[in-house]
């Protein structure tokens, strides 16, 4: 009888036995998984959903914009020469994209600026 006395025969046992070689490991981990996140965040490291979509946005509004210059160019070779009005207007032409039954205003905006800048 003895013998089963002097065994530990389950691991709450155990682990009460290790809790304190344990317990920093344990409170490290914790810390870290809630500093972790909070400190990436601060620092710029993670990429928030609404940043994500304004890049996306930015980056599809820009090559929109050059295929309605090239188009534009293409008819009307000289167009930094023209008013800011006829600029406008050939940008709305150009600038409905396939598929679209309209130009979206920031394609047109960057379009003719794109106009005039050539």
């Amino acid at each position: 009888m003895t013998a089963l006395t002097d065994r530990k025969t389950t691991w709450q046992d155990r682990l009460a036995e290790q809790w304190t070689t344990i317990k920093p490991l344990a409170l490290m981990l914790a810390l870290g998984l809630v500093a972790g996140p909070l400190i990436s965040n601060y620092m710029g490291w993670q990429v928030t959903r609404g940043y994500a979509d304004r890049q996306s946005r930015s980056s599809a509004v820009e090559q929109q914009a050059m295929v309605c210059s090239a188009m534009a160019q293409a008819e009307t070779p000289d167009t930094a020469k023209l008013g800011w009005a006829e600029r406008r207007t050939i940008a709305e032409k150009f600038a409905v994209m396939p598929g679209r039954d309209a130009a979206d205003s920031d394609v047109v905006s960057a379009c003719s600026q794109l106009l005039a800048a050539s």
